[in-house]
């Protein structure tokens, strides 16, 4: 090993060694605990558009100018920062939301979604989204609703949008 890599690879601990160590380390934790948070998917609820256990990054500032708007991935924090669904926007405040023998209604016309991949037979009476929340639901709807974590949330649970 040369001299100039042995020094990159081995620095001398002088004092500016250690600030920009410091440095790095906090420019890091800013990143991934604040703007990237990184998750791994678990659970099938979005497939196909996201496959359990793969691994993506939450950007904390999407909403940061605008509100959810219908068709968005975006990321509920259920509690802490911890704990999210990954989900999909359906119908956001005053919308009129229902479900028939599978197909999205909002406001009482079909909506096209073209991610969805596994059909269902869904039957949800109308509902409206109150003011202040959005209607969310997986991608994966060959599940029963039983099964399914969906629903109206508060607008303020949202931490992000996936990343990619």
């Amino acid at each position: 090993m040369n001299k100039s890599t042995r020094r990159f690879l081995f620095p001398s601990l002088t004092l500016k060694t250690f600030l920009r160590l410091a440095a790095v380390a906090l420019l890091a934790y800013l990143i991934f605990i604040h703007l990237l948070i990184p998750l791994r998917i678990k659970g099938s609820s979005m497939e196909p558009t996201y496959r359990s256990g793969g691994i993506n990054f939450c950007w904390t500032l999407g909403y940061l100018f605008s509100r959810p708007s219908r068709h968005d991935v975006v990321l509920v924090r259920l509690a802490g920062k911890r704990v999210v669904l990954l989900k999909r926007v359906v119908a956001v405040e005053g919308e009129g939301v229902a479900f028939r023998d599978g197909k999205l209604f909002v406001n009482g016309s079909m909506v096209v979604e073209p991610y969805v991949r596994y059909p269902c037979k869904w039957n949800l009476t109308p509902r409206r989204v109150k003011k202040g929340y959005i209607y969310v639901v997986g991608d994966n709807r060959s599940m029963h609703m039983e099964n399914h974590s969906f629903g109206q949330t508060p607008i303020e649970r949202i931490v992000g949008v996936p990343l990619w």
